[in-house]
């Protein structure tokens, strides 16, 4: 086979101009790589789009060890936050706002646990009684991440919230005014106020409110998770390590913003993926 299609999940070239020159150099020795970095990202997006495991990678992307090799060494190195950050930066310049954001929501979503997550790792959120992991998450008035934490589901919004808004203090500094749902409500406000000088809004619910509705200067958080949660990988938590887990939720924002970057743009037709001996 000369060619393959591409796939849904694959950047198109408008959107990999955007991705593509923030990833680091190929080599220190300016050797060329044997796998393209497109075709490496693609595999990557892949998996976190459609859910598969690493092995079931389809054979014209690169072999699935050095994907997953890729993936497991831009964690570490912390290059996909890096990347994230830049894209959510020209993304909230295309919109006119500055780039330091100065207020943001909080929320959490508990998601089931697969066999994969240890009994350690994982946690039952009697509430919504889900048996897995809780993700707690940050983000701008535009619905932008800005931070993410991923604990057991038994994490109550509270405990989870004080170390999440810790680590949200120190990575936007320009941030400093937080709306939150009634889980964040009591000795979590009066600390975020006092340690982090940071003020926490609660938005309630109105009386007499029966099902989903929208609230005010809420919803944004609401349709993040809606974005995060449409890539399959991230429907459930199926990561042994956390970190993985915070690692697709920024691939899955990636893809989004590079996206919503080259909307409006001409896209020109994808070119074949050339086929690599495997």
């Amino acid at each position: 086979m000369s060619q393959s299609h591409r796939y849904p999940s694959d950047l198109t070239d408008e959107e990999w101009a955007y991705v593509g020159p923030l990833l680091p150099a190929p080599s220190k020795d300016g050797r060329k790589e044997k796998h393209d970095r497109r075709d490496i990202v693609d595999a990557i997006l892949y998996v976190t789009h459609n859910g598969v495991v690493w092995r079931a990678i389809p054979a014209d992307f690169p072999p699935w060890k050095t994907v997953y090799g890729f993936f497991e060494r831009w964690k570490k190195k912390g290059v996909v936050i890096c990347v994230h950050d830049s894209l959510r930066d020209a993304v909230r310049a295309a919109e006119g706002r500055a780039t330091e954001p100065t207020a943001g929501v909080i929320d959490s979503q508990s998601v089931k646990g697969a066999p994969t997550v240890a009994a350690g790792a994982r946690g039952f959120d009697a509430g919504k009684k889900v048996n897995g992991r809780k993700r707690f998450i940050v983000v701008d008035t535009l619905g932008l991440l800005l931070a993410v934490l991923v604990l057991p589901a038994s994490r109550q919004d509270r405990d989870g919230g004080r170390q999440l808004l810790l680590d949200h203090y120190f990575a936007t500094p320009s941030c400093r005014h937080l709306f939150a749902d009634g889980g964040f409500a009591g000795r979590l406000v009066d600390w975020a106020a006092d340690i982090l000088t940071t003020t926490v809004e609660i938005v309630r619910k109105k009386d007499g409110q029966k099902g989903f509705q929208p609230l005010p200067k809420r919803w944004v958080v609401e349709r993040t998770l809606a974005w995060i949660t449409g890539h399959r990988r991230l429907v459930r938590d199926y990561e042994r390590d956390p970190e993985s887990s915070t690692t697709f939720i920024y691939w899955a924002m990636i893809r989004t913003m590079a996206r919503r970057l080259a909307r409006g743009t001409t896209v020109t037709r994808w070119t074949p993926r050339a086929t690599t001996e495997r």
